[in-house]
């Protein structure tokens, strides 16, 4: 049995680069290679082929924010990943109640024990689902103008020393038989950032601050409204963090910008761990293991 032989295109019809069984008569405008309709990609003048556009991309300087950040555009991406990490662990706490005893901050396990993982974790955990979804939305409505403004490395940033601040303020402060957790730290911070980045910016913050001294008053008022017990060493610590960090990343001269930014992150989380060193050797002398 035979198959008839494929058609031999002439001697001189240019065929795709990546293609060569595709005749075409278009050429990349760049590296002028022929170029198959898969293969070509409209330009700003003719066309060009898949590899130029893509080495355009790699050569094209990335869009700044007025802060220093890259510019991205669409979904708060940072925001909505940190939302669905409080939000699993919540699932994960639900399910394993020992998970909430391990992971709180508890001072003496901390200082005692090395468990230092607590002043990080705890801030991934949450008392209840109102506790959950209050920071939750305060997160989904704040973080996203943040994130833009900010760009995702510095909004990070931010967030993670935001929320550590509260934790190391409630180190050194809060009472040892209690056992802390939430996302309050770091959402008080945000609020602070989004106060000083706003003025820098010359927004309206008079709903800004109105929000921030309401939760506030919370912080402070709420045990006796009858909302249980609040850790005001939380909320302070984030925000005062919050509006510092924030502070150095909207006013730092744009000619020593990332190094100013870089630099107080860096300083900042310092002064944090020699904090904890100092309350962690406090603790231990006052339980005789000095």
């Amino acid at each position: 049995m035979s198959t008839p032989d494929a058609p031999q295109l002439p001697a001189q019809t240019p065929t795709c680069y990546r293609h060569p069984d595709r005749p075409t008569y278009v050429r990349c405008t760049r590296c002028q290679r022929p170029v198959c309709p898969e293969c070509m990609r409209s330009a700003a003048v003719g066309h060009q082929c898949v590899d130029c556009v893509n080495q355009g991309a790699r050569t094209v300087p990335a869009t700044r924010t007025q802060f220093g950040g890259v510019a991205r555009t669409g979904a708060p991406i940072l925001t909505y990943a940190l939302i669905a990490v409080n939000v699993l662990m919540f699932v994960l706490q639900m399910a394993s109640k020992s998970l909430e005893q391990e992971l709180t901050l508890w001072p003496p396990g901390v200082a005692a024990h090395d468990e230092y993982y607590r002043l990080v974790t705890s801030m991934f955990l949450h008392y209840g689902v109102m506790h959950l979804l209050f920071n939750m939305w305060a997160l989904y409505v704040v973080g996203p103008p943040l994130e833009q403004w900010l760009g995702r490395l510095r909004f990070g940033t931010l967030y993670a020393l935001s929320g550590l601040g509260g934790s190391v303020l409630v180190y050194l402060l809060s009472p040892l038989n209690s056992a802390t957790a939430g996302a309050s730290g770091a959402i008080f911070g945000l609020f602070g950032a989004i106060f000083v980045v706003a003025r820098k910016l010359n927004l309206d913050v008079r709903s800004i601050a109105a929000v921030v001294i309401i939760n506030l008053v919370f912080t402070f008022a709420g045990p006796a409204l009858g909302t249980g017990a609040i850790s005001w060493q939380g909320h302070i610590g984030g925000l005062v963090t919050g509006a510092a960090i924030a502070a150095a990343f909207v006013y730092a001269p744009r000619e020593r910008r990332n190094a100013i930014q870089a630099g107080v992150s860096v300083a900042v989380l310092v002064l944090f761990a020699v904090l904890i060193a100092w309350r962690t050797t406090s603790l231990l002398t006052a339980f005789g293991m000095g």
